[in-house]
């Protein structure tokens, strides 16, 4: 029996459905485009994303967009996974972070290219989810997520930021937050 290249594309998109809709079942929270190639993680939540709010759907979602179309990615490239845990149909806690194997599931069901942790419990997550990557680089800073660094963990390129969000308010902080993002340029042509 042959299959046509739309009947595959159409399995994969529907194995990748469920696959995010289980995930989201257990407490993962992502918004965005699941085909994105850079992901943005996100630990520390304000007030609204706390109350149900869509994650960086704020000022800090309007910047990340702006910087990211800057450097070259296409306005739907733009994911954003929570390290906190959402409400679940299983047992995990609301407002807790992820736990760690449920964090790397979520972060290998997307799949991306590239990596932007968003804040320091964002870069938690990923030093525990990721700890037997991050072991095998060479540069300590660079293996223990310091931010401004791109590390290279399992073909992907990783970059931490120590508190987007809080970083709107300070022109200066804004400028050094700009200056670490645009190292992580799209991998192919850009947009």
């Amino acid at each position: 029996m042959r299959i046509s290249v739309s009947e595959r594309k159409e399995a994969i998109a529907r194995a990748t459905e469920q696959e995010l809709a289980s995930l989201e079942r257990r407490g993962v929270r992502m918004a965005g485009n699941a085909f994105s190639p850079i992901v943005l993680v996100k630990g520390e939540l304000n007030q609204a994303e706390r109350a149900g709010g869509e994650l960086l759907g704020g000022a800090d979602g309007t910047a990340l967009r702006a910087a990211l179309t800057a450097i070259g990615y296409a306005p739907e490239d733009f994911c954003a996974l929570s390290s906190v845990c959402g409400v679940a149909e299983e047992a995990v806690v609301p407002g807790e972070a992820l736990p760690t194997e449920l964090f790397r599931e979520a972060l290998e069901a997307l799949d991306p290219e590239a990596v932007l942790l968003l804040d320091d419990a964002a870069a938690d997550a990923m030093r525990e989810a990721y700890a037997d990557a991050l072991v095998v680089i060479e540069d300590f800073d660079t293996a223990m997520l310091r931010p401004g660094l791109v590390a290279h963990v399992l073909g992907r390129r990783v970059l931490a930021l120590d508190g987007f969000e809080a970083s709107l308010s300070d022109k200066r902080e804004k400028q050094r937050m700009w200056a670490y993002i645009k190292q992580l340029p799209p991998a192919g042509a850009p947009y």
